[in-house]
C-alpha cells in the first residue's frame, strides 16, 4: 500500500500524464481537417517527428535500468509515439509533396538509429542508474528544446511580413 509521499508522487504523476494526453491529441482538430481536404495543405511533418523522437528517448529514461520507478513516464510516451507514428501516417498519406516523404523517412530513421545508439552507449558504458539517469536526462533535456522549437520551422512568408502558424501542441505545452 502507497503512503503518503509516494501517493502523492503517484496522483500528481496520473494528472501530468492525463494533461500529457491531451496536450498529445490536440493536434486532432488539425488531422481531421487533413483528411478531409485529402491534403496537408501547408502543415509541415516536422513537429511531428520530433515530438515522436523526443518520446522515444523520454521511454528510454523511464527503463528501470536508466531511471527505476517510472512507469507513468513509459505509458504516457509510449502513448505519445503511438499517437504521433498516426500522425506522422496521416501526414505522409496526404502530403503531395515527395520531399516531405522523403523527410519523413530520413528523420525518422536517423531519430530511431540516434535513440538506438544512445541506449547502446548508456547501457554498455555507464554502469549505475544515477550516471545512466544523468546522462539520459540531459539528452531529453535537449530532445525536448527540440520538439518545442521545431514548430519555428514553421514560419512563413506573406507578402507583407513574416507570419508564424501556430502550432497547437505548443499552445497547450505553454499553458500546461
Amino acid at each position: 500500500m502507497m503512503q503518503g509521499q509516494a501517493l502523492a508522487r503517484f496522483i500528481i504523476g496520473i494528472i501530468g500524464n492525463v494533461i500529457s494526453a491531451l496536450r498529445l491529441m490536440s493536434p486532432l482538430p488539425t488531422f481531421g481537417r487533413i483528411i478531409k481536404n485529402k491534403s496537408t495543405e501547408e502543415f509541415h511533418p516536422y513537429p511531428y517527428i520530433a515530438s515522436a523522437l523526443n518520446c522515444l528517448i523520454w521511454i528510454l529514461y523511464g527503463l528501470p535500468m536508466v531511471h527505476p520507478d517510472s512507469t507513468l513516464i513509459i505509458t504516457i510516451n509510449s502513448f505519445g509515439v503511438f499517437i504521433q507514428s498516426v500522425y506522422i501516417a496521416i501526414f505522409f498519406v496526404y502530403t503531395k509533396k515527395n520531399k516531405y516523404k522523403r523527410s519523413i523517412a530520413l528523420l525518422l530513421l536517423v531519430g530511431a538509429a540516434f535513440v538506438a545508439i544512445i541506449a547502446t552507449i548508456t547501457l554498455l558504458c555507464f554502469h549505475t542508474t544515477a550516471s545512466r539517469t544523468m546522462l539520459v536526462g540531459i539528452i531529453c533535456g535537449i530532445f525536448l528544446i527540440f520538439m518545442y522549437a521545431s514548430p519555428l520551422s514553421i514560419v512563413v512568408s506573406t507578402d507583407r511580413s513574416p507570419l508564424l502558424l501556430i502550432n497547437f501542441p505548443s499552445l497547450f505545452d505553454f499553458y500546461s
